[in-house]
């Protein structure tokens, strides 16, 4: 559903272009989701996550490399084809509630509203906005106006909304930020509701490392690149399943990865380290701590650090 390749997002400060100043947002980020996935992007404030939810939006274009959305290479839209592809691909969720509602419209009209674009029956729209309303559990505010919604309700419309036109993807923006608790479980029963219901690929992008218990894939970004992903799954022990998780850090396509910063600082890595390619693995050592003859494939790892 999306193919992220070498991916790279420059923007310039300064109103003019020799006075302003390069900062490279994104910086060859690869990323695969798989159709039907529910899937998190979990990054700090300046990690890049944003500018890649801007570019699978289609608000922005990539400075190089590729991404594509269904097919949809994302670089190349003209501009009738990036509406469109906005009508009627992907769906967004903003993180501030009230920008995805329009405040004088009741629920029912504001899931409407977007199925008139894409040139939906208007004796459909209605039904197919009670059919959304309900899937979100929010029928019964069907005629109350966003003053009256709690926060948790407007964003259940919000995805509503979203979900209006029937989107391959949805893009979930900090959707559970502005929210306590016990009512970020319900908008992520409702995600996934979405996803499960509806066959609809998720994915939330948030700071917020908490939220990858709610999902069974999380792919970390830092500096502009992905580098680490978690996997859950349940296994079966006797009569119930346990939830188990396991980290994996992220290769790129020329063999490039990123180190844990805890790692790193915890054993004084720094401008090189030392690559020994086992009979099963690959182990790292700080450049001045090898132990000499370490391992049996350290003629092998000094090749394989070339490569």
């Amino acid at each position: 559903m999306v193919v992220c390749e070498s991916l790279v997002r420059i923007f310039r400060t300064g109103t003019r272009a020799r006075d302003g100043v390069e900062v490279q947002a994104l910086q060859g980020l690869d990323l695969t989701v798989r159709e039907g996935e529910m899937t998190a992007l979990v990054g700090a404030s300046g990690s890049g996550k944003s500018t890649l939810l801007g570019i699978l939006a289609g608000q922005d274009a990539p400075s190089a490399g590729t991404a594509e959305v269904a097919g949809t290479d994302l670089g190349t839209l003209k501009r009738r084809e990036r509406t469109a592809y906005r009508r009627r691909t992907v769906g967004v969720i903003q993180q501030q509630t009230a920008r995805n509602l329009l405040p004088y419209l009741t629920a029912r009209e504001n899931v409407q509203l977007p199925m008139g674009y894409v040139g939906v029956p208007r004796g459909r729209r209605a039904a197919r906005a009670m059919e959304l309303l309900d899937l979100m559990g929010i029928a019964r505010a069907a005629d109350r106006t966003p003053a009256g919604l709690s926060g948790g309700e407007q964003q259940r419309v919000a995805i509503a909304i979203a979900l209006a036109n029937e989107p391959r993807l949805l893009l979930a923006d900090e959707p559970t930020g502005e929210l306590d608790t016990a009512t970020s479980e319900e908008i992520f029963g409702a995600l996934r509701t979405a996803n499960s219901e509806l066959g609809t690929t998720v994915l939330i992008v948030t700071h917020d490392a908490l939220v990858a218990d709610q999902v069974s894939r999380t792919v970390r970004i830092r500096d502009g690149r992905t580098s680490t992903e978690v996997l859950r799954h349940t296994e079966a022990t006797g009569a119930e399943g346990a939830l188990t998780a396991q980290e994996y850090t992220v290769l790129d396509r020329v063999g490039r990865l990123q180190l844990p910063r805890e790692f790193t600082e915890s054993l004084g890595l720094a401008d090189r380290v030392r690559l020994v390619l086992e009979r099963d693995h690959i182990t790292v050592w700080p450049d001045h701590d090898r132990p000499a003859g370490a391992g049996a494939g350290a003629g092998a790892g000094g090749a394989d650090a070339e490569r």
